[in-house]
C-alpha cells in the first residue's frame, strides 16, 4: 500500500468524513438473448408490452432485437441496484410468451448470419441512424460475434469526495481536471490489475462450436458440440480467432483525458481502406454510417469506459469534453450463468472494493511498454487464467497469478473495513473472503464450475445454458412484481411508445444531412 492510500484512507476513515463512502453511485447494464423454448434464438420482434426500445429508459435492445438490455437507475446501495435489475427481469418475464431468458454470456446456438436479426428502432432519423451503425457492424464484424452477452457495471465516487482529496493534497489543478484524471488514474490500475476480475468472475470458458463459424481457432473440443479451454476464465473477452484489424492501432493507454479523446475522436473520423471498399451505401441502401476506423464512439471495444451522462442530442466524446468524467462503465464482467441476474451481491460489493482501491492508489503513467504487458496479462488469464502455477509480468518481472492476486486481496481489507463501518455489518469483508477462497481453490471460480457442471451431466454448452435458462425463468415467474411495481412498469412502457410515436409523427428531414451533421459534431471538435 502506497503512502497516498495510507493517507486517502485516513482522511475518508474519519467520523466527518466516512459517510462519503456510502454515497458512491451504483448502476449495471445486462444484456441477454431471448431464445424459445428449445434454446434457439428468438426471430419474433422485440414484444411491444415491453415498450419502445429508442425510449424506454430501462428496456431495450442491444445489437440484435434478440438481444435484450436491462438498464438499472443509480443507486448509492448496490443492494437496491440488483432490486431494480431483479423487478426488470420480472416484468419481462410477464411479457415473455413461449420464450426465455438465455442464462450465459456465450450465445446459443445461432442461425445462418442473414438470419440473425438487426434491433429495429422504428422509422425516426435518430432510430435509423442506430439501425445503420448496427449494419455497419454486421458489415465489419459479422452478426455472430454482435450476439456475445456481458455485464457493465457503471461506478462513481461521491461528488464531494474529490474536492475533499484535492484540498487535503493540494492540487493547483481546476477541480474538473482534477477529478477527471483521478478517474483516468483509475482506469489506468484497473488496466494493470482487471485480470484478477477475469480470474475471479470468468464464467465462459465453453461456446457453442457453431459460433465459430468454420473459422480457424485454437479451441479445444469438449464434446461434438462444444468448443472450450480447460484452463480458460473468459473466452467471451479473448480474441475467438477473430480481432479488429482496423481497431488494433486504437489502443488509448489513458495516460490523459485529452489523449484519450483525441484518440477517438480521430478513430472516428480516419477512413479505413478495407471499410471504404464497401462504401457507406449500396444500390442506394445505407449500410454503415461511414467508411471509419469506427463509425461512432461506442464502436470502440474496450474492458472499461470514462463517462459523462449525455445531454439530448450530444455525443459521448463532447460530454467528456465538455464537463469531464463523471463514473466509469466496467465493461469486461461474464455473466455467470448460475445466478438469476447474472451477478449478485457478493461479486458487486467486490467490485465497489477494486474500484475503490484502483481510484484511491497511486496511479503513475502506463509507460515503458506497461500498456502493453496490461493487455498481455488480462489476455494470459482469460485463456489460461487456473492453469497450475501461471505467471504473469509485473514490473518486468514474473509474479505468480495467485500471489499477485492475493496481494491485491490483502490490499483491498483496509477499504473493506471502512465499508463495513460505514454501512453495518461485514459484507465487504465477507465478499473479500469468498474471493480470497477463489485464488487458494480455482475449482471455486465460476468458470471452473461451469465446465465441472457439464462434464458431470454430460451437458454440451447449449444444453447447460439452457438448462439453467429453464431454472432462471421458474425463479422469476415464482415470484410476479406486485401490482404497484406492474403498474409502474406498465406506465412506463406506454410512455416509451408514446414518445416514439411522438418522435415519428415529427418532419423528419433528410436522413443523408442528418448522418452528415451527426458526423460533422465530432470532425468540428477542438483538440
Amino acid at each position: 500500500m502506497s503512502e497516498l492510500l495510507q493517507r486517502r484512507l485516513a482522511l475518508l476513515g474519519a467520523s466527518e468524513h466516512l459517510p462519503l463512502l456510502g454515497q458512491n453511485l451504483h448502476g449495471i447494464e445486462r444484456e441477454c438473448l431471448r431464445v424459445d423454448a428449445d434454446g434457439q434464438l428468438a426471430l419474433t420482434p422485440h414484444p411491444r408490452a415491453l415498450g419502445s426500445t429508442l425510449t424506454h429508459p430501462q428496456i431495450t435492445t442491444d445489437y440484435s432485437e434478440s438481444l435484450l438490455e436491462f438498464i438499472t437507475p443509480t443507486e448509492p446501495d448496490p443492494a437496491d441496484t440488483l432490486a431494480d435489475l431483479e423487478r426488470i427481469h420480472r416484468f419481462t418475464y410477464a411479457k415473455l410468451a413461449g420464450e426465455r431468458l438465455w442464462s450465459a454470456s456465450m450465445p446459443c446456438p445461432l442461425p445462418d448470419e442473414d438470419t440473425i436479426p438487426i434491433a429495429d428502432y422504428g422509422s425516426s432519423n435518430i432510430g435509423r441512424l442506430k439501425y445503420v451503425y448496427r449494419k455497419g457492424l454486421a458489415l465489419r464484424y459479422g452478426k455472430t460475434m454482435q450476439c456475445i452477452a456481458g455485464i457493465h457495471y457503471n461506478f462513481s465516487l461521491a461528488e464531494a469526495l474529490w474536492p475533499l482529496l484535492q484540498r487535503a493534497e493540494g492540487d493547483p489543478r481546476s477541480a474538473r481536471d482534477f477529478q477527471s484524471e483521478s478517474y483516468i488514474g483509475l482506469i489506468r490500475n484497473f488496466r494493470r490489475y482487471s485480470w484478477l476480475l477475469m480470474y475471479l468472475f470468468g464464467a465462459s470458458p465453453a461456446l457453442d462450436a457453431g459460433f465459430m463459424r468454420g473459422r480457424p481457432h485454437q479451441l479445444k473440443h469438449l464434446d461434438e458440440n462444444t468448443l472450450y479451454l480447460p484452463w480458460a476464465t473468459s473466452l467471451r473477452m479473448s480474441d475467438l480467432g477473430y480481432q479488429s484489424s482496423a481497431q488494433s492501432g486504437l489502443t488509448p493507454c489513458y495516460n490523459d483525458l485529452p489523449s484519450y479523446t483525441d484518440s477517438l475522436r480521430q478513430a472516428v473520423s480516419t477512413p479505413y481502406p478495407p471499410y471504404a471498399e464497401f462504401g457507406t451505401k449500396k444500390d442506394g441502401e445505407w449500410q454503415q454510417l461511414n467508411t471509419n476506423v469506427i463509425q461512432i464512439e461506442n464502436e470502440y471495444y474496450s474492458s472499461i469506459r470514462p463517462k459523462r451522462v449525455t445531454y439530448s442530442g450530444e455525443r459521448p466524446i463532447q460530454a467528456l469534453m465538455a464537463r469531464g468524467v463523471q463514473y466509469i462503465e466496467v465493461r469486461c464482467l461474464d455473466i455467470n450463468p448460475f445466478l438469476p441476474l447474472g451477478i449478485d451481491l457478493a461479486e458487486a460489493r467486490f467490485l465497489d472494493l477494486f474500484l475503490l482501491y484502483c481510484a484511491l492508489e497511486d496511479s503513475p503513467l502506463l509507460a515503458d511498454g506497461e500498456c502493453r504487458t496490461c493487455t498481455d496479462n488480462f489476455l494470459k488469464t482469460v485463456k489460461e487464467g487456473r492453469r497450475p502455477g501461471l505467471h504473469l509480468q509485473r514490473r518486468g518481472e514474473q509474479v505468480a497469478l495467485r500471489d499477485w492476486g492475493q496481494q491485491l486481496i490483502d490490499a483491498f481489507a483496509p477499504i473493506a473495513e471502512l465499508l463495513d463501518r460505514q454501512h453495518g455489518g461485514d459484507g465487504h469483508a465477507q465478499a473479500l473472503a469468498a474471493q480470497r477462497a477463489k485464488l487458494e481453490d480455482p475449482s471455486l471460480t465460476p468458470s471452473a464450475q461451469v465446465l465441472a457442471e457439464m462434464q458431470a451431466h454430460g451437458e454440451s454448452f447449449a444444453q447447460f445454458a439452457l438448462r439453467q435458462s429453464q431454472a432462471h425463468e421458474e425463479y422469476f415467474r415464482a415470484t410476479p412484481l406486485n401490482g404497484g411495481q406492474q403498474a409502474a412498469f406498465e406506465a412506463m412502457a406506454a410512455q416509451s411508445l408514446a414518445e416514439q410515436a411522438e418522435l415519428e409523427a415529427q418532419p423528419r428531414g433528410d436522413f443523408d444531412a442528418f448522418v452528415a451533421a451527426y458526423q460533422a459534431s465530432i470532425i468540428g471538435l477542438a483538440v
